[in-house]
């Protein structure tokens, strides 16, 4: 412990991983190995083919690339501490390293939010204004829509550290997962959390609240569009492109909130649950988001199959 007068800070925090299954921990690392390895394998390939064919050099995948690189983000935050744990048993994490790896899971979280607003937005302007896409989302325009959703994810969150860094901090250092989580950390102060909780709140309803929202209108707003169209076939090639993006908005958005409302009111929810919420939302997603839409667009798995072809023909 650091002793500054009545001020305490610790030096390290302690991670947990899966609760009474420690012992387990070198067998669970193989199915988190998976996830990893299909996370950064699949992301890479989806950045690689939108790179060599200029075909899919529209919009909706530009918009797909920023999340094939906020999930590999993702990954990467936190697969040193979660494999370091389940390996080698190394739990310890230094404070500032903790509120650093915390910073950007929260900015790579938040981002991924945004940039399935943005993909929602592309597929109701595809949809309602088909003649008008092209000149509605011009490449300067995804641009300036990919450098907005970074600086919103980082100048919201930047007073997070300041903010955990300014508490007093006594007792248990024992983290509730191999990552670090701002609710987490929070509730190991015995101090007045009341600032960071208010803040906390107001920062998440602001910004994933309120894409979500947008995400849901958007929807509204394409199955309006999509009952006026005449033909039923017309309606179900119209839906199709948007199923992959509904299927990676649930993968997200559903365990997001479940881990939220467990840190903030969920006292008497049992640690393996909050743990398995935990681990849900931080792998699975940028582990499917490629495969889903490997298998779902047309053009991506065209695309996919023409680099095979000409790398073994």
């Amino acid at each position: 412990w650091e002793l500054n007068g009545s001020f305490y800070q610790p030096s390290a925090f302690l991670m947990m991983g899966i609760p009474g299954l420690e012992p387990l921990h070198p067998w669970i690392s193989i199915p988190f190995c998976a996830l990893y390895l299909t996370a950064l394998l699949g992301n890479c390939v989806i950045l690689f083919i939108i790179r060599r064919t200029p075909s899919l050099h529209e919009p909706m995948y530009y918009f797909l690339s920023m999340l094939a690189v906020t999930d590999l983000g993702l990954a990467l935050c936190t697969l040193p501490t979660t494999l370091g744990l389940f390996w080698f048993n190394v739990r310890r994490i230094g404070f500032d390293a903790c509120l650093t790896q915390m910073y950007f899971i929260h900015i790579l979280s938040f981002i991924e939010s945004s940039v399935l607003l943005a993909m929602a937005f592309d597929r109701f302007v595809a949809i309602s204004h088909p003649l008008r896409h092209a000149a509605i989302l011009t490449k300067s325009t995804v641009l300036k829509i990919g450098l907005a959703i970074v600086l919103r994810g980082m100048v919201s969150l930047l007073p997070i550290p300041f903010l955990l860094k300014r508490l007093t901090y006594c007792g248990r250092t024992e983290l509730s997962h191999s990552f670090c989580f701002h609710p987490d950390i929070m509730n190991l102060a015995c101090a007045d959390i009341k600032v960071n909780v208010f803040y906390g709140m107001i920062v998440l309803l602001s910004t994933v609240g309120m894409d979500f929202i947008f995400i849901v209108l958007s929807y509204i707003l394409i199955i309006r569009t999509v009952i006026s169209l005449t033909t039923k076939e017309e309606c179900l090639k119209a839906l199709n492109t948007c199923v992959s993006h509904i299927c990676a908005v649930l993968l997200f958005f559903i365990p997001m909130i479940g881990l939220s409302m467990i840190h903030r009111f969920g006292r008497n929810v049992p640690p393996l649950v909050n743990t398995l919420v935990a681990y849900t939302y931080l792998t699975i997603p940028p582990a499917l988001n490629p495969v889903i839409y490997s298998i779902k667009s047309t053009h991506i798995r065209e695309a996919l199959l023409r680099a095979l072809c000409r790398k073994w023909g």
